[in-house]
């Protein structure tokens, strides 16, 4: 009898902070969009009214006893991002570190992926209780250097989206697009991830059947 395998979904979700951290990591750029537009193109202020913004997120998942590091790590990607945009004037700045983020992301899963360790099962097993234990099935390896494809996709269309908006100086723009490309591609990747994986799990499945029939004839 075939056991069967954990749902993956949750896992990913789990390790990006889930659906509400995605989402919360917007609201600070919003926030800073927001009163930079109405604020007469006051780059501090906005700077500030995100850096506030950004520490009552993070002050809510604490209360509601989340993830200290996701909680932390929003904050300090807000505190960073202000810091530069109110050190240069430019507004268009405080996006400057996602869009590096970005680009550490899309190269960490690419040289991954090359290196035939694909990031995406480094980051499950721990989660899914493989451990590494995935590398020495082909399958598997195959099916996580897949999935790890999907997020070099996402990391790569944010780029090619963002980084002309962000050359530009079009900073109402980017604010939208960031937010808009956020949790919904987010959430369109982990389900394709997911299927990728269910896919491996229900090969695996069969061919476990397979031997098990062989030797039974």
């Amino acid at each position: 009898m075939i056991e069967p395998q954990p749902q993956r979904t949750p896992d990913l979700l789990s390790a990006l902070g889930g659906p509400q951290g995605i989402a919360d990591s917007s609201i600070p750029s919003l926030a800073f969009v927001i009163v930079y537009t109405v604020g007469g193109n006051d780059v501090g202020l906005a700077a500030l009214v995100a850096v506030g913004v950004g520490a009552l997120v993070a002050a809510v998942r604490l209360i509601r006893r989340e993830s200290l590091q996701f909680a932390l790590a929003g904050f300090a990607g807000v505190a960073i991002a202000a810091f530069i945009a109110d050190r240069t004037g430019r507004a268009e700045d405080f996006f400057l570190p996602g869009l590096l983020l970005n680009i550490a992301y899309a190269l960490a899963y690419l040289v991954s992926i090359l290196i035939r360790w694909p990031l995406l099962g480094v980051i499950l097993g721990p989660i899914t209780g493989e451990g590494t234990s995935w590398r020495k099935d082909p399958e598997r390896v195959r099916a996580y250097t897949r999935a790890s494809w999907i997020w070099v996709g996402v990391f790569a269309i944010r780029l090619a989206v963002q980084l002309p908006l962000y050359l530009a100086g079009a900073v109402l723009a980017l604010g939208i697009a960031k937010t808009a490309m956020g949790l919904p591609i987010f959430l369109v990747a982990i389900w394709l991830s997911y299927l990728v994986l269910r896919a491996s799990d229900a090969k695996r499945g069969s061919d476990s059947s397979a031997r098990m029939l062989s030797k039974a004839d």
